[in-house]
């Protein structure tokens, strides 16, 4: 995998511009802050954000795969000024469970979510090289 930067471009901070990568590709659907039993595990944002990871990785781990593999995720998520809010937990959250992995992101406003709680959903694309 290597991450794609244009010359003169400033550096992302927690993502990147771009990623090219070969080998076996790993899809996830949108994951949200339930557990294995399908229960919301909180009404705070960071904690539903914590849990979307977590599923994602638990998805992940069925393939052999980890956050070193995931290239690109994408988020809808239904409250702008809770993400906002919450900025430095995701921050620390993301550290413990990605670690230094930035892949290629991007975040949607919806007006809701399938599951009425959920206020963060994610889908996320892996690639374990060859």
């Amino acid at each position: 995998m290597k991450v794609l930067n244009p010359p003169g471009w400033p550096r992302p901070k927690g993502y990147s511009n771009g990623i090219v990568a070969k080998g076996r590709q790993i899809f996830v659907a949108g994951q949200i802050g339930w557990d294995e039993t399908e229960t919301i595990v909180s009404d705070d944002f960071a904690d539903q954000f914590e849990q979307v990871l977590k599923n994602t990785l638990s998805v992940l781990a069925e393939a052999d795969a980890g956050p070193e593999h995931v290239v690109r995720m994408t988020g809808y998520i239904t409250d702008r000024q809770a993400y906002l809010e919450a900025g430095p937990k995701l921050g620390a959250i993301w550290k413990k469970l990605m670690g230094k992995n930035y892949p290629v992101m991007a975040f949607v406003i919806v007006a809701g979510l399938i599951e009425e709680r959920a206020q963060i959903e994610i889908e996320t694309t892996a690639v374990v090289g060859e």
